[in-house]
């Protein structure tokens, strides 16, 4: 999700923007995973801990 102006940034909600927040950290850990910068046990921690602090932790 890429935001072509300002404008439509100002446009989401606190819930949209929060998600775009989640995916672009998510992604972030995805791709130093996959560059073998961090662990799969780091990425299980850190994606586990975002999705908590983000509100997406399950039960």
């Amino acid at each position: 999700m890429k935001f072509e102006q300002d404008t439509t940034w100002e446009t989401l909600t606190y819930e949209e923007k929060n998600h775009h927040l989640y995916l672009t950290q998510k992604d972030v850990l995805e791709k130093f995973r996959e560059r073998h910068a961090i662990s799969q046990e780091q990425y299980d921690k850190s994606l586990h801990d975002l999705n908590e602090k983000m509100g997406y932790a399950k039960g």
